[in-house]
């Protein structure tokens, strides 16, 4: 099984004003699989500090094997998250940012807004999701699919791609 942390950025969520609408979506969505454990959960509010300090301890002290992100991708002032991703990932994996947006826009054009990205520190898959519960469900729907292979692939699994 993989570990997987679920963090939730949000001012409004970390001061109690507003329920967390997204992170518990992952949470169900990795649960309702045979491949993921939930190591870490925890909301942040929208910091550049404060996200960069959860991502780099959950990676590099929990050992998680996948983090996603709700919230913060937007372009409201900020928010922040897709900075706060660069400054600590060692790769990033456009296509996969890429493959979110473009299937959030099958359902909406505001999907061209959201400024998520998803990369790689050391050996954990990072991945950026909006904050809306209908743009988390579509991302997840857009990226579930090859998620178990990614991170084999980050972990240095060495089997052809071609290959199921």
């Amino acid at each position: 099984m993989f570990k997987a942390g679920v963090l939730t950025v949000s001012d409004s969520t970390y001061q109690g004003l507003r329920e967390d609408a997204g992170g518990p979506l992952i949470c169900e969505y990795l649960e309702g699989t045979d491949k993921f454990q939930i190591s870490a959960t925890g909301v942040t509010p929208d910091e550049e500090d404060e996200i960069r300090k959860t991502l780099v301890s959950w990676v590099d002290e929990l050992g998680l094997d996948i983090i996603f992100t709700t919230g913060g991708t937007g372009l409201s002032p900020r928010d922040v998250t897709p900075e706060a991703t660069l400054d600590v990932i060692d790769r990033a994996i456009p296509g996969m940012s890429e493959a979110i947006r473009a299937y959030g826009l099958n359902k909406t054009p505001r999907a061209m807004l959201s400024r998520g990205v998803v990369g790689v520190r050391g050996k954990c898959l990072i991945i950026n999701l909006p904050g809306s519960p209908k743009a988390v469900r579509d991302g997840l729907e857009a990226v579930g699919p090859v998620l178990e292979h990614a991170i084999m692939k980050i972990q240095g699994d060495t089997t052809p791609c071609g290959n199921p």
